[in-house]
Formats: structure tokens, C-alpha cells, sequence
């Protein structure tokens, strides 16, 4: 009997499942949406891969139909189509439109921009009449890249006009709002005429297009940036954030402090824990109903980020003090690393195909945790990342976290992000191999690493903005007191671009961590024989931080090596960094940040009076002081004599009887030698006048 009442329960339950009608989702939108372009459509356009991904008890219906316009004024009005209608009959459960795009057109939006709200609100009325119980969210348009033919005539304007509307209307008019935009910003290799995702794109809209109708985000996760070891910045909130599935609410406490979260619709949650002093070892702890990560081992302390090119990427064990330095790493008890490292070497001649596909994937640096320093996590780590971190931690009597993400041969622009440089210079993404935008090296030895890809768009990590996505964005949301940058070898060909481009540096960066006075710490670059344009480059970075607030810059030409543009002495280069640290970030104003800087200078009859800010106790390094020219009007520059007058400098020369200019270490490996009280020497500077160098 009790058998015979199982089976009759299982029957019904059986019954009862097999009569529950499959969710409706309509997939309503233009030839996004329907899958242009895209090799057989009907098994690849994003609504059919959503399908496969939700299987059997949803029923996904595509709507889509190319060049469609939210605007009923516009070029072909989505309401007008037969699509629209097939859809609204459909009565849909769940209603996901992505429409906007083809209102970035000149016909439609500056005419009609004002009845866009009014417009999408009624299409979305539309259909909760067809059933008053659907479940409806807008999309952020997807990308337009600057390939397009009309991306820099307003259309990437309009297209962030668009978006803003949108997300005006998901916040008034009880919709939910699904992010097309940016799963896919970083991905413009996916769009073969830059508007337009492959299937490989259709498939990420279809996989964040899943999240949200089924709520699953794979469970908890946290940030590949936290891990047992972390140093978490002092003395600022404390953003705890992650992943969850949907609707979750998730517990956090570090130490004695507790926070909540929900979990919104599209996966994330996050909560900001009071800010705490320097202290620790905590534990973090965050939990959902069913998922429990903990982490040991916590400190709050200082955290630095030290990036750029080869010369910040120079480990500890290639340095002149290597075995001090190592030996010394297994004594520190408050400096921990987070390294992350690039998946193939900069130098290689050629990449394999398996390491193309991962630089295409956006997976060049491979994934780090946090490690304290040793002997055996430090000899491959920055050498002056590490000596920062040692001596800031002596200094600050805190623990200190260093991250390094520095990539050999880098240029400038592969580490700004995509919307800035959309924005303000987007001719830098066309053809970038080809183009004197890029350093010529730089373009050869990418076109070399390259030369086996099979994609006419594979992705290089010196291409614009690749390092940004791949090796900042995964420290995106953790914060850091600073940043210490050595870079310009791969920009020094064209000073005055390199200007321009380190003005949106600093804007996206700051941008990034939400921090409009991050301050960053530049390395000038040294000497080397050979490299004209190195004296030029090197005052104007030394224009740029006297110019530019919250930039401060580091001198070493005097570490230089005329046959080699790696010098050694990064210890050396570490202290002057950190001096300047210690001064301007944390108000030591009893250690001296630079050696003399030039201010100005006065015509005294047949000399020049220099003056300098950090004048005190100048002084020739070694003999007699050298490296001084002057030019009188027709520009020819002549060896000077210099001769120091207190705090200030004559110079002059018997070949310049009127002189009006004055320059000093302008050769690219110079042995100029003036240097402050402590030591610090003065860079490489020409003065100007009447706006010419």
C-alpha cells in the first residue's frame, strides 16, 4: 500500500511539472539582437545561445530585425515591424530589449532625442498590457568602437546620450537594467566592423542576458585581489565587494566589524566596513546561506602600486646588491607582494598560437595572490617595488602591500582605458601597427610577436588600452595610498605626445580609484648613449610633475649605464622614490624629496643667474661642476662655466657675450653633476622663453 501511494505521488508530481508551461523570454532589439553578420544566425545569434543555456523550461524567442529604432520618428521604428507585433502577441514572461543603437544615427537623435523617454516607455507599457505580469529589462547599448565610420563624428557622443537615458528610465519606470556594455568594451575584437559582436560576442551578451533571468552568478566569489595575506589600505572605508547569485544576502566581518549586503540583479554586491588604523593580523570572513570564504592573515597598513615598463619590472635579482637584497628579504616581517606577471616575455621574437589566444582573451598576466616577502618571493620581484615597500614599512612602522603590474616594452598608451581614449584621441586605435603613434620599435616588435596569429584582429599588449583591461581592471575597486610609474622608453620618440598622453593617464587612473588627487611618483628616465631624444623627454618630464598637481619626479641619470637601458642601481633609484614619498604623502618634512629643481633665471650682463627650489648646500657630485650650455638669440647652444653663488648658479661662456637661454645635462647619457645637500641630484632641464624652448 505505501508503495502503491509513492508511485501515485511521484505520478502527480511528474504530472504536475510536465503541465507547467516553459518561460516566455522575448529577446526584443535591432541586428544586435538578431544576429548580423553572424555565420548561421540561427544557431549563434545570442537569443539561440541563451536558449542552449537555459534550457528546456524557458521558451526564447528572438525579435530582433536590423536597423530598428527605439524612436517611432526614426529611420525604421521597432513598433512599426512586424517583429514588435510577433512579440507583444508572444506575451512574454520576461522581456529583454536592447534598443538604442541605430538612434545614434544623424537622422535620428539630434532631431527626435527629446521623445526618446516617451517612446521606450510606451513600447515597455506595451508590453506589460500584453501581460501585466512580465518581467521586463532594458540594456545599456552594447559598444560602438572607433571603426566605425561615424565615431567620431558625434556618435559616440549620442551613443552616451542614449545610454544615460536609459538608465534614467530603468531608475522611473520599474524596469531592471542589464549591462550589455560593459561585458563587452573590452572586446573589439569580437565586433568584425565595429558595431556589430561575432558569435564569440553574441555569446557573452547570452551568458550576462543569463545571469539575470536565472539569478545564478556561480555562488560566492570575491576579487582575485583578496587572499590570505592582503594588506588593506588604512585610514580610508573599507570596500568589501564580490559576486553572488542573485537576491543573496551576504555577511562580512573583519575582525570585530560587521556589514550586510544583497545581492543585486546583476550579481554584485558590496558593503564598506569603517575605516580602521594600521593593526592586525584580522580575519575576513563573508558568508552567504550556503558559501563560507575566509581569509587569513589580514593587515591594514599602506598599499602601493608600482607599474610600468622593463625597468619597474627589473627584479630584485638582476639588481647590483642582489645577494644583500635577497638575503635581506628574509628578515621582513611587514612588507607583502602581489605580483602580477605577464603569461609570455615581452622579449619572445614570436608568440605560439595558444599564447595569441590568451593575449586575445585579455589573459597576458596571470592570475597573483598575496605572498609576505622572503628571499624566495622577492628575487623575482620589482626591485624597486620591493625596496619601496621595505622602506616605507621601516619608515611608516606599518605593514605594507606592493603590487606590481609593470610590463616590459609597454607603451603609455596600452595603459589608459578605452573610454578615455575614445574621447579624447581615438585615431590612436586605427591601424596602430602601422601608425607614428606608436614608437616604431614598439610597432615591430608587436608585428613580429604577432606574426603567427590568424585573426586580422588579434590582440597585442602594447596595443591602446590592452594593459589597462588586463592588468588594471582586475585591480579595479582595491585601493592604493599612491602610484610609483617608470615608463617613457616606448614614448620617448615624441615627448610632446607623450605629454597629451599622460594628462589621460592620470585622468583615467584617478578615474579608476575614484580618487581625483592619486598621487603618482614618476622615474625619470636615465642615461644612455645613443637615444637622442632622451634629453628633450626627460625635461619634459620634469615639466610635467612641476606642472601637473600630485605628480612628483624621481631623478637617476646619474645611475645611467651609456651601453644599457636597464641600469642596476635600482636600490638607489627605490630611496630617492621613497624620500619623495615620505615627504609629499606623508609630511616628512624633515627628509628632502629632490635634489635642486630648476626655477628660473636672470640676465646679470654676460651670465645667466639660475635659481633653484631645493637649492640648499649646492655642489658639484665629484670635481668641478659640468653639464651647463648656454645660447644667446640665434640659438646655438656652447659649453658653459658654472660657478655656485649661494643658493643660486652663474653660468656663462666667452662664445655667448649676450646669452638667453640655458640647458643643462642635455645629452642622452650625460655626466652633468649638480646635486643638493643630500646628495639628490638636479635633472636634466633647458628653460624657456617666450613659450620656445
Amino acid at each position: 500500500m505505501k508503495k502503491w501511494l509513492l508511485l501515485f505521488a511521484l505520478c502527480s508530481f511528474s504530472a504536475s511539472i510536465l503541465a507547467q508551461k516553459p518561460i516566455r523570454v522575448a529577446c526584443v532589439g535591432n541586428s544586435v539582437t538578431y544576429g548580423y553578420g553572424i555565420a548561421n544566425r540561427d544557431h549563434n545569434s545570442y537569443p539561440a545561445q541563451l536558449s542552449r543555456l537555459l534550457g528546456s523550461d524557458y521558451d526564447v524567442r528572438n525579435f530582433g530585425r536590423s536597423s530598428a529604432t527605439l524612436l517611432s520618428k526614426g529611420r525604421l521604428p521597432y513598433v512599426s515591424l512586424p517583429e514588435y507585433r510577433e512579440a507583444v502577441k508572444f506575451r512574454p514572461d520576461i522581456a529583454v530589449i536592447h534598443l538604442g543603437l541605430n538612434d545614434t544615427d544623424p537622422s535620428a537623435w539630434p532631431n527626435y532625442a527629446d521623445e526618446f523617454i516617451p517612446d521606450y516607455r510606451a513600447l515597455i507599457d506595451s508590453f506589460r498590457v500584453a501581460n501585466p505580469q512580465c518581467q521586463i529589462a532594458v540594456c545599456l547599448l552594447t559598444p560602438i568602437f572607433t571603426g566605425h565610420r561615424r565615431f567620431d563624428s558625434s556618435t559616440r557622443d549620442w551613443h552616451r546620450l542614449v545610454t544615460a537615458r536609459i538608465s534614467q528610465i530603468a531608475e522611473t519606470a520599474d524596469v531592471d537594467l542589464i549591462d550589455l556594455y560593459t561585458p563587452l568594451h573590452c572586446h573589439p575584437d569580437l565586433f568584425p566592423d565595429a558595431l556589430h559582436p561575432d558569435s564569440a560576442g553574441a555569446a557573452i551578451l547570452a551568458e550576462t542576458v543569463r545571469g539575470y533571468v536565472t539569478g545564478n552568478y556561480g555562488g560566492l566569489r570575491l576579487p582575485a585581489t583578496f587572499s590570505d595575506g592582503m594588506v588593506i589600505q588604512r585610514h580610508r572605508p573599507i570596500d568589501i565587494h564580490g559576486i553572488a547569485n542573485a537576491g543573496d544576502e551576504v555577511n562580512i566581518s573583519l575582525g570585530k566589524v560587521r556589514a550586510k549586503a544583497t545581492t543585486t540583479t546583476d550579481g554584485r554586491w558590496q558593503a564598506t566596513l569603517p575605516e580602521m588604523p594600521a593593526g592586525g593580523p584580522y580575519t575576513l570572513t563573508v558568508k552567504t546561506k550556503t558559501e563560507k570564504i575566509t581569509l587569513q592573515d589580514i593587515w591594514i597598513g599602506e598599499v602601493w602600486l608600482c607599474s610600468g615598463q622593463s625597468n619597474m619590472a627589473f627584479t630584485l635579482a638582476e639588481c647590483a646588491t642582489a645577494t644583500e637584497d635577497i638575503a635581506a628579504a628574509d628578515t621582513l616581517t611587514r612588507v607583502h607582494l602581489y605580483h602580477l606577471t605577464p603569461m609570455a616575455s615581452p622579449s619572445n621574437p614570436q608568440w605560439d598560437a595558444a599564447t595569441l589566444d590568451a593575449v586575445t582573451q585579455l589573459g597576458y598576466m596571470q592570475t597573483a595572490r598575496w605572498e609576505k616577502a622572503s628571499a624566495s618571493t622577492a628575487k623575482d620581484f620589482s626591485a624597486i617595488g620591493f625596496h619601496v615597500g621595505r622602506l616605507l614599512a621601516d619608515s611608516l612602522g606599518c605593514h605594507v602591500g606592493i603590487i606590481c603590474n609593470a610590463v616590459g616594452g609597454s607603451p603609455l598608451e596600452s595603459w589608459i582605458d578605452r573610454t578615455t581614449l575614445e574621447t579624447h584621441l581615438p585615431a590612436i586605435y586605427q591601424r596602430w601597427t602601422e601608425t607614428d603613434y606608436s614608437m616604431d620599435w614598439v610597432r615591430q616588435r608587436a608585428k613580429e610577436q604577432m606574426r603567427q596569429a590568424t585573426s586580422p584582429r588579434q590582440r597585442h599588449p602594447f596595443e591602446p588600452s590592452y594593459l589597462y583591461e588586463a592588468a588594471i581592471k582586475p585591480l579595479e575597486g582595491y585601493p592604493v595610498a599612491g602610484v610609483v610609474w617608470y615608463q617613457g622608453e616606448s614614448n620617448a620618440h615624441n615627448a610632446e605626445l607623450h605629454t597629451r598622453l599622460f594628462h589621460y593617464f592620470l585622468e583615467s587612473w584617478r578615474a579608476t580609484w575614484a580618487k581625483p588627487d592619486l598621487p603618482f611618483y614618476t622615474i625619470q628616465l636615465s642615461s644612455i648613449g645613443n637615444r637622442p631624444t632622451w634629453p628633450h623627454f626627460r625635461d619634459s618630464q620634469r615639466r610635467l610633475a612641476e606642472n601637473t598637481p600630485g605628480v612628483f619626479l624621481t631623478v637617476s641619470h646619474d645611475l645611467g649605464d651609456s651601453l644599457d637601458v636597464h641600469p642596476k642601481q635600482k636600490r638607489e633609484v627605490a630611496q630617492r622614490v621613497t624620500s619623495a614619498i615620505l615627504n609629499h604623502t606623508y609630511g616628512r618634512t624633515d627628509i628632502s624629496p629632490s635634489g635642486p629643481a630648476f626655477k628660473g633665471f636672470e640676465i646679470e650682463g654676460t651670465s645667466l643667474r639660475l635659481t633653484f627650489d631645493y637649492a640648499w648646500g649646492l655642489h658639484a657630485a665629484d670635481g668641478d661642476l659640468r653639464g651647463f650650455e648656454v645660447a644667446g638669440e640665434d640659438g646655438f647652444w656652447h659649453t658653459a662655466t658654472a660657478v655656485i653663488d649661494g643658493c643660486q648658479i652663474l653660468v656663462s661662456s666667452a662664445e655667448v657675450p649676450h646669452p638667453v637661454a640655458v640647458r643643462y645635462g642635455w645629452q642622452p647619457f650625460t655626466r652633468a653633476n649638480l646635486v643638493g645637500l643630500t646628495g639628490l641630484p638636479a635633472s636634466t632641464f633647458r628653460s624657456e622663453r617666450g613659450g620656445i624652448y
